[in-house]
């Protein structure tokens, strides 16, 4: 498969699974996406799931429905969370599927930093110095960063 291309199962992407590859200078990620049912309208349409380095699938971002806020058109936007990577989905170029649709980059988070209420921490994980438990506290420390950590302002 093409890569920064993401292959749906339907033109229908609300309901479509899929499977693609991102690849940049920095990391290369084949992903596979599942539609989320919610009635949230903030709620991603889609996971996006990565594979660990021991071959697990984790999610590791997520796809969007937005609105153009001039001609009122969707369009989907994809992020990548652990890479602060953002794109658009579009059609592929010379293609006429349109459930082949290209992950068209236009900028990366500033991942260097972020807010939990009024303290900043950084955004990698940290390891304990001075502590027997090292290992426990990065695993800790992993899923407090994944899960409680809300993005800069």
């Amino acid at each position: 498969m093409t890569t920064n291309c993401i292959k749906f199962t339907s033109a229908d992407f609300d309901t479509a699974k899929g499977v693609g590859s991102i690849s940049t200078l920095t990391f290369d990620l084949d992903i596979t996406v599942e539609p989320v049912a919610s009635a949230n309208p903030m709620a991603p349409t889609h996971r996006v799931l990565g594979r660990s380095p021991r071959g697990k699938l984790v999610e590791c971002g997520g796809i969007w429905k937005k609105q153009n806020k001039e001609t009122g058109a969707d369009y989907y936007t994809l992020t990548i969370r652990d890479h602060g990577f953002n794109a658009n989905l579009g059609k592929a170029a010379n293609q006429d599927d349109l459930s082949l649709q290209a992950v068209i980059p236009w900028g990366l988070k500033d991942v260097t930093q972020t807010k939990v209420g009024r303290r900043f921490a950084s955004a990698r994980p940290f390891t304990a110095v001075n502590s027997r438990a090292s290992r426990s506290a990065h695993v800790v420390s992993s899923c407090f960063n994944r899960h409680y950590i809300e993005e800069k302002s």
